[in-house]
């Protein structure tokens, strides 16, 4: 798997961006098929920091209706990423 199939996109919510504030942990939606040290290379390549740690959850998709039809969004996997101390969070992280 290449490293930028790995990292889907940043995790903008209240709780991740509480996480944030602290300066150490970073959340991404990650690909379902990814380990954590696909993830953290991924992490050190791409964006700079140096990871201390992953922790990794599976997010299972609720089931929606429209009307009398109704279906399943997908299932996807979340990756939570400490920085090391020291290291700071990606400039282009911060303002989101």
């Amino acid at each position: 798997m290449k490293l930028t199939d790995v990292i889907r996109r940043p995790l903008i919510t209240e709780k991740t961006t509480i996480q944030r504030e602290d300066g150490q942990t970073i959340v991404f939606e990650v690909a379902a098929g990814a380990t954590k040290v696909e993830v953290r290379q991924a992490i050190e390549a791409l964006l700079g920091p140096k990871v201390a740690s992953v922790r990794t959850s599976l997010v299972h998709g609720k089931v929606k209706r429209q009307g009398r039809f109704s279906g399943r969004r997908p299932d996807w996997k979340k990756a939570y990423v400490r920085l090391r101390a020291g290291e700071k969070v990606p400039e282009f992280l911060e303002g989101a």
